[in-house]
């Protein structure tokens, strides 16, 4: 499964775990208005790291924090690097 994939299918479950609505996920999604709160991110980024191996947001000197879906998807590919 893909990274994107994957953070899609977390979101999903963390979404419904959580009783939350998700918005349609795209490139240009709003993260603060995914539907997700931040304990929600939390356990995402908790999810991502097990299943992925990675949290770019710890690894990296320079974290830059994502504003849109694409743009988060795009700090795990890269950190997938």
């Amino acid at each position: 499964m893909s990274i994107k994939l994957t953070i899609m299918d977390q979101m999903t479950q963390i979404a419904r775990e959580h009783g939350k609505a998700l918005a349609p996920l795209h490139d240009d999604l709003v993260l603060l208005e995914s539907g997700l709160d931040s304990l929600g991110f939390a356990v995402l980024v908790a999810r991502l790291e097990d299943r992925l191996g990675i949290d770019p947001f710890t690894a990296a000197e320079d974290a830059v924090f994502p504003v849109t879906f694409g743009d988060f998807v795009k700090v795990y590919e890269n950190g997938a690097r």
